[in-house]
């Protein structure tokens, strides 16, 4: 659950997309993997050669040899100084000055931007299915964004100056980090410094504290920081391998501080990490413990009825719990928000390429030994879906510069995962293969979820660059239940487009008119907001909280007594370091 790719040089834009290796020509996207005239001044430069025009040439068994004739045509260009393959804007990996000024560097920079368009091009112009051209897309990515020169000290020049201006102690200090890491961090380079950011101390400071707890999960009841509360309550459904305080971090930058301070009683859900022994944890069991949270907050609030917001699986589990409420009859929650969701598995998205009968039997016979599936496998694929950013930048900055990683509370979040019980990993695997969600299949709690039988006020978000949920699989949401939908696209990624706080500059949302079948059709209408989507959700949910009732002084009730003080015991357990 992590930050945005970009899509790269000659590759139409997927479901996905992709970091880091993008080529540009006068600075501008090639249109054919790095294909493009040369720039002013450098008509010297050899023209394309006839061979290379790949129309000729046959598809199916001839695209390695199409696509190695075009690239031979590129190194022809680039070794004799004509190319005008840039790196494209905002490519932090080829900033130094060698990569422009040296001729080395630059050659050796065009040539391996020129081999990742053509890598990417190729499987663009294939003709498999989307699923197939996902999980290739990928494989391709770890390869192209591996073999970097960058990521080699004699590759890298900053690596190099860096050396010697500490007379070689960047190197002892970087051989000491990729020692560390390899000991205590699965090998992977570490993407914060370790303890430089505690639950309670640095993040998850809202003021509250918890009043219920069973097997499960834990509740955490936020202090009023107002005169008033709007009467009904919102509730915080967390996902499931994650834990609750990314919606919590810093104070100034955490949602529930933003959402108690506009009168909102606010109540955050806390997953307790399960260990083998909770290996037969299902659907049924986790949507069981919701509807007991449900019932917990509507007795210490008085109300009849509350608010959900669910967050990416989060809110798969909580569409889940709606659907068993429609199936029953039970109008026990009045609205519900969700953020960056997918439950349309046949919605094109970078997940769906793990939804193959090999992945999902490999996933499904690993957490059966195991009895959970690590919440350090899940990091290890959720950082190889974004590898410039999440794994090679942290290489390079950690052992080549001899750097120690910085102190940030999203990757300090991101790296504090919880487990899946396997039999839960299960049924999301099932769920996934064969879409029973969506297709009103699935069976919980004695009820066939059907989502079209959810008929309260939505609230769906997205973000424009999620690689993980993608804006028009989560748009899906809006066209699936049958309450008032309201659909806001945010500026950014997976996380960072739900920890958007007020201030930023650079901060926009789309909200715009009733969601109708065509995203893109939405989105054309949609007005450009400048600000973040938190205060437009404070706004649509107030309006669905009741009245304004004086606040509580006391947290809790009779029947449900303060427990301990916020963020709790189940957020502080940790998958022990690897060893």
């Amino acid at each position: 659950m992590s930050t945005s790719r970009g899509t790269k040089a000659g590759r139409a834009p997927r479901a996905s997309t992709r970091s880091g290796n993008r080529a540009v020509s006068n600075g501008q996207p090639t249109t054919q993997g790095v294909d493009a005239k040369p720039r002013s001044g450098d008509e010297s430069g050899p023209p394309p050669l006839p061979l290379l025009d790949r129309r000729r040439v046959p598809t199916g068994a001839g695209t390695v040899v199409r696509h190695g004739l075009h690239y031979a045509g590129q190194l022809t260009s680039i070794l004799t100084g004509g190319s005008p393959i840039q790196p494209s804007k905002g490519d932090r990996r080829f900033a130094d000055p060698a990569f422009t000024d040296n001729p080395v560097y630059r050659r050796v920079m065009q040539s391996y931007l020129a081999f990742s368009a053509e890598v990417d091009t190729a499987i663009e112009e294939s003709h498999l299915g989307w699923k197939d051209k996902e999980l290739l897309g990928f494989l391709a990515d770890m390869l192209t964004s591996t073999i970097a020169p960058t990521n080699a000290f004699i590759g890298n020049p900053a690596a190099i100056k860096r050396a010697f201006e500490t007379r070689g102690a960047s190197l002892v200090l970087g051989l000491r980090n990729f020692v560390h890491d390899l000991r205590f961090n699965g090998g992977m380079p570490s993407q914060v410094k370790g303890g430089a950011l505690r639950v309670g101390e640095d993040l998850a400071l809202t003021p509250g504290a918890v009043v219920y707890r069973d097997a499960v999960c834990e509740v955490i009841q936020y202090a009023p920081t107002t005169s008033w509360v709007w009467r009904r309550p919102v509730i915080l459904v967390p996902p499931q391998i994650s834990k609750y305080y990314f919606m919590d971090l810093s104070p100034k930058r955490s949602f529930i501080e933003f959402a108690v301070s506009r009168g909102i009683p606010f109540f955050a859900i806390s997953w307790r990490n399960p260990g083998p022994e909770d290996r037969e944890y299902n659907l049924d069991v986790y949507a069981a413990s919701v509807l007991r949270v449900i019932d917990a907050v509507r007795d210490i609030t008085g109300s009849d009825q509350v608010n959900t917001l669910g967050m990416c699986a989060g809110g798969i589990l909580t569409s889940i719990v709606l659907g068993h409420l429609a199936d029953t009859g039970d109008t026990r929650v009045h609205s519900a928000s969700f953020g960056v969701t997918l439950l349309d598995f046949a919605e094109p998205a970078p997940i769906g390429m793990f939804n193959m009968p090999f992945l999902v039997g490999q996933a499904r016979r690993r957490s059966s030994r195991a009895g959970v599936l690590d919440a350090r496998a899940l990091a290890v694929i959720f950082n190889w879906m974004r590898p410039n950013d999440l794994i090679w930048n942290y290489w390079v900055n950690n052992y080549l510069m001899g750097n120690d990683p910085g102190v940030f509370d999203i990757l300090a979040w991101n790296g504090d995962g919880t487990s899946l019980p396997a039999a839960l990993h299960h049924q999301f695997l099932k769920m996934f293969n064969l879409n029973l969600l969506a297709d009103g299949q699935l069976q919980v709690l004695g009820s066939r979820i059907d989502l079209a039988k959810i008929d309260i006020d939505v609230y769906a978000t997205a973000g424009t660059t999620d690689h993980l949920t993608p804006w028009k699989g989560c748009y899906r949401t809006t066209q699936l239940m049958s309450g008032d939908m309201t659909f806001v696209l945010s500026n950014a990624g997976h996380i960072a487009s739900l920890v958007n706080p007020p201030g930023n500059p650079k901060a926009y949302y789309f909200a715009g008119p009733k969601p109708g079948p065509d995203p893109d059709a939405w989105k054309a209408a949609a007005d450009r907001v400048p600000g973040t989507w938190w205060e437009h959700w404070v706004d649509w949910v107030s309006a669905r909280s009741g009245e304004e009732v004086t606040a509580p002084k006391t947290l809790g009730s009779k029947a449900y007594p303060v427990l301990e003080s916020a963020p709790g015991s189940y957020v502080l357990e940790r998958i022990p370091a690897i060893v």
